[in-house]
């Protein structure tokens, strides 16, 4: 299952990714030589009448799409391009104007999104918009909530200073912050309280034994209710999904990082694989859920400008148009070496991470 369950997600969005590269720049009339799902050996492919070589690669871990002319990890014109004819010069990706390199180089995370989007939307239109009404309809005793004085009954009007419109707004505000400070303003017989307490840092466990640690205040809601929604709403509560998602990413990376969670909980393929197996096991529309976690994840992570990834390449295209001119060949090469070997060392630590998470080595 975990086999199964990874190659399933994995290589289709890294495909869709690199799809997005190759038809931005296909558009803009660059020549791609190559295009790879996976990396290494070739096992089979075959070369359309474009001149692109497509294949299938034999590790499963990724993919590309290699541009005419991009000869060098920064991207930057070398003498094998300068002496291509001006012709087939025209074709490469060097030869395009700044703002079409950028869109080139931005349309692969930008279609992981797209994609994301495309699934919550779909679950939107099929299932509809959950409605709760914002109320406390259960209160554990001795949970934050009840210490700091809410009551059943109250009607939550805002959380941190942010209106609250239905109480499935509630969970994603606390989950992801334990241990940190709180604001509720609630209502109760026409009075508007506020209650500052701390939310409870809680260990959980779940069904396959995988622990995390989460934020709670002890409070629960009554039922609630699908409301049907059009193709245009779909949409736009999955645009607002997908930020509430990337916000939450944003979060977990900076609590990693300032020792508020345990380094343990970052992953690599071998924790994407794990993930990706158990939530087969639960049903499809668990796993499409999964992969639309997972697009979301590989469109953060492209962005992040690291050079070498994406983000990288759109950080000095971002420089070049402030400054006037392209940073200097030299700098961009020490650059993207750097960046490559930050990404590799990151890596090796994930995957070392993950094998010693596995039952089999003690984790």
């Amino acid at each position: 299952m975990w086999i199964v369950g990874f190659l399933l997600v994995l290589g289709p969005l890294v495909t869709v990714h690199e799809l997005g590269h190759y038809l931005v720049g296909r558009w803009f009339g660059v020549k791609a030589e190559s295009f790879s799902v996976g990396f290494g050996k070739e096992l089979a492919g075959f070369t359309d009448k474009r001149g692109t070589r497509w294949k299938l690669s034999a590790l499963p871990l990724g993919g590309y799409v290699q541009f005419a002319g991009d000869m060098n990890p920064a991207g930057q014109p070398s003498e094998e391009w300068l002496a291509l004819p001006e012709e087939e010069r025209a074709k490469t990706f060097q030869a395009k104007p700044l703002w079409q390199r950028a869109l080139i180089v931005a349309a692969g995370p930008v279609t992981n999104l797209l994609v994301a989007i495309a699934i919550l939307a779909s679950f939107n239109l099929a299932y509809g918009r959950l409605e709760i009404p914002p109320v406390v309809a259960m209160l554990v005793d001795d949970g934050a909530a009840a210490k700091a004085g809410i009551k059943v009954g109250d009607r939550i009007l805002a959380v941190n200073g942010k209106p609250i419109e239905g109480f499935n707004e509630v969970p994603a505000m606390v989950a992801a912050y334990p241990g940190d400070d709180i604001v509720f303003e609630v209502e109760r017989g026409g009075e508007r309280l506020t209650y500052e307490f701390e939310i409870a840092a809680v260990k959980q466990r779940d069904r396959f034994g995988n622990e995390f640690l989460t934020g709670q205040v002890g409070i629960g809601s009554g039922s609630g209710r699908l409301v049907p929604v059009g193709p245009a709403e779909a949409v736009a509560l999955s645009v607002r999904q997908t930020g509430d998602i990337v916000s939450m990413m944003v979060t977990g990376i900076q609590q990693i990082v300032t020792g508020r969670r345990p380094i343990t909980e970052l992953g690599g393929p071998i924790k994407i694989a794990k993930f990706s197996g158990e939530q087969l096991s639960l049903g499809w529309r668990e796993y499409v859920w999964f992969a639309a976690m997972v697009s979301i994840n590989l469109a953060f992570i492209n962005l992040l400008p690291i050079p070498a990834l994406d983000g990288g390449h759109l950080a000095f295209y971002a420089a070049e148009a402030v400054r006037r001119k392209p940073a200097s060949p030299r700098s961009q090469e020490w650059a993207f070496r750097t960046g490559i070997a930050f990404v590799l060392a990151l890596m090796l630590f994930v995957t070392i991470n993950d094998v010693a998470s596995l039952s089999l080595f003690g984790g």
